[in-house]
C-alpha cells in the first residue's frame, strides 16, 4: 500500500512540474495595461512574485485593495494591441474581416462580443506616460 501512495505522489509531483514548465511569465505590456479595478485574482493570500509568475500570472503590489497576483491581458501578435477592451477605439465596421482590418493597420480580435473587433493600436510609449 505504501508503494501505491508513493507512486501517486510521484505522478502528482510530475504533473505539477509539467504545469509549471508550460506556464510562461507574461510580458510587461500584458500586465501594466490591466486596469487595477478589473484584476482577477490568480493566486492566494501571501503568494510570492516567483510563485505568481510561475503560474503565468502578473504580480504588482503597488496598489492596495486589489489582487496583486492577477490574470494578464491576452497575448497579441503586437504588444501595441494589448489593452483593456474598454480602451478600444473602433477602426472598422460590424463584420469587418481580419484582412480588411489589417489593411487599415489596426488590431483585430474577435474573441469578446459587444466590443470593437477592429481597433486602433495604442503605442507602448503612450501606456507608460
Amino acid at each position: 500500500m505504501a508503494s501505491g501512495a508513493a507512486r501517486l505522489l510521484l505522478v502528482a509531483f510530475l504533473l505539477g512540474l509539467c504545469a509549471l514548465a508550460e506556464a510562461q511569465k507574461p510580458s510587461p505590456c500584458q500586465c501594466s495595461r490591466m486596469d487595477p479595478e478589473k484584476r482577477k485574482n490568480c493566486g492566494f493570500p501571501g503568494i510570492s512574485s516567483d510563485q505568481c509568475f510561475a503560474s503565468g500570472c502578473c504580480f504588482n503590489t503597488s496598489i492596495p485593495n486589489v489582487p496583486w497576483c492577477f490574470d494578464p491581458l491576452p497575448k497579441q501578435e503586437s504588444q501595441e494591441c494589448v489593452m483593456e477592451v474598454t480602451a478600444r477605439r473602433n477602426c472598422g465596421f460590424p463584420g469587418i474581416s481580419p484582412e480588411e482590418c489589417a489593411a487599415r493597420k489596426c488590431c483585430f480580435s474577435d474573441d469578446i462580443p459587444d466590443v470593437p473587433w477592429c481597433f486602433y493600436s495604442i503605442p507602448v510609449e503612450a501606456q507608460w506616460a
